[in-house]
């Protein structure tokens, strides 16, 4: 469940619980998303922003998945509307 951990490029440091969150809400993204193993950039680009929201505060797995998926909605409504 450690699989966040490659895309924090940054010297910060999180404790155990805060990288445990993080990670069970990168698993939990990518399953609600449906990404493959092999998206590569999509996964990484969720990995970066919940390390961002980690960073901001956000230690709850349940906020970090959902504020990520929000945003994933949110950004596919405006192309969708060609916004």
């Amino acid at each position: 469940m450690v699989a966040i951990i490659p895309f924090s490029r940054d010297q910060c440091a999180f404790d155990p619980k805060d990288v445990s969150a993080m990670s069970l809400a990168f698993d939990e993204v990518c399953k609600a998303l449906e990404l493959p193993a092999d998206a590569a950039s999509a996964r990484e680009v969720i990995a970066i922003r919940i390390i961002e929201l980690a960073k901001r505060g956000g230690r709850s797995p349940t906020f970090l998945r959902d504020q990520v998926l929000r945003e994933a909605a949110d950004l596919d409504h405006r192309r969708s509307s060609g916004l």
